[in-house]
């Protein structure tokens, strides 16, 4: 098929905002409780492209790229959306920002496989030029999409395990909600948690000054009202249970329903491969994050968790979590 991928305008809003819409319904089949359809989800679309399409509209930088049958004005056959993601402070970024793929990444209904791999192929050079020197993309586990990138040469880099909550038990174990004080005890066990991640993958190599960087920002999280931060007693565990945020669920997705379990740490998962004491205080710290988010009238929990990870992973999915989003990893 002959076929043009360039850069999208304000002018291919009225074709994408339905295109992007039946794909929030594609997702909200696979999984209701996570990726539930905002009711005017049609609306939150037009909006948020009008933002990421204009010069100005947005800090962080947006490609939407559109795939266009040649001798059929208007007719779109597909969209790529990524975008250059910032690298948090505590990481060293060496190679600067990674350009992401995001998982609003749609083709039109009976449109064959070689629009989504010329997509692929048009947005990864896009992101290059743009100065990534690692590529990222965002999918549903089998999907199209997730089938194309292990096809060339994407790996499992991290998962994101969604759980709807129902009555929650205690955590059982000594967890209380953090103080100021505990702020010193938040950096040891983070230098923990962040020394399993670079043994996993060199992606998450530190910052050097990540430990006085992580310190500043627990004692300004502290003063922030959205969020629940939780230590186990003795100082060797963490979580933290905060709102999902735009780059966890894509426009058109009911988002106020859903908190994120991102910073969750214990001793016991220290070791990435082997979990110790089966995860008691684990579990507990985790549950404390899930009964917080549950009070603040959310239903669905998110925990951020890479792949590597497998003590972590078997806290998670004997506790009821499922892998319901992955981020692949391609260096180039």
């Amino acid at each position: 098929m002959a076929m043009t991928i360039r850069p999208a305008t304000r002018d291919d809003i009225p074709v994408l905002v339905p295109l992007l819409t039946e794909d929030v319904r594609q997702r909200e089949a696979l999984d209701g409780a996570l990726w539930s359809a905002a009711a005017d989800a049609g609306v939150r679309i037009e909006a948020n492209l009008r933002t990421a399409l204009h010069p100005d509209g947005s800090p962080v930088r947006h490609f939407w790229l559109v795939a266009e049958r040649q001798g059929a004005e208007g007719k779109i056959l597909g969209v790529a959306h990524a975008i250059l993601l910032p690298v948090p402070p505590i990481y060293a970024g060496e190679q600067g920002m990674p350009g992401l793929i995001m998982e609003d990444c749609a083709i039109a209904q009976g449109v064959g496989g070689d629009v989504r791999m010329a997509l692929l192929d048009a947005v990864e050079v896009a992101l290059a030029d743009a100065g990534a020197r690692i590529i990222l993309g965002s999918s549903v586990p089998a999907g199209a999409w997730a089938v194309d990138m292990g096809r060339r040469g994407y790996a499992a880099l991290t998962h994101y395990y969604p759980k709807e909550m129902s009555d929650l038990s205690a955590p059982g174990i000594d967890v209380r909600h953090a103080r100021e004080s505990d702020v010193p005890g938040l950096v040891r066990a983070s230098a923990e948690n962040r020394e399993t991640l670079f043994a996993i993958d060199a992606f998450w190599k530190p910052h050097p000054d990540a430990d006085a960087r992580f310190g500043a920002w627990m004692t300004k999280s502290l003063t922030l009202p959205d969020r629940d931060m939780f230590v186990a007693d003795k100082g060797d565990g963490y979580s933290i249970a905060q709102p999902a945020t735009a780059l966890h669920l894509p426009a058109g997705h009911e988002i106020s329903a859903t908190g994120i379990i991102d910073d969750w740490y214990h001793a016991e998962m220290h070791d990435a491969q082997a979990l110790a004491n089966q995860g008691a205080a684990s579990s507990a710290l985790l549950r404390a994050a899930e009964r917080a988010l549950q009070t603040r009238n959310m239903r669905v929990a998110m925990v951020v968790c890479p792949a590597g990870w497998r003590s972590k992973r078997a806290v998670l999915e004997r506790a009821g979590y499922h892998k319901a989003l992955t981020w692949w990893i391609k260096r180039a």
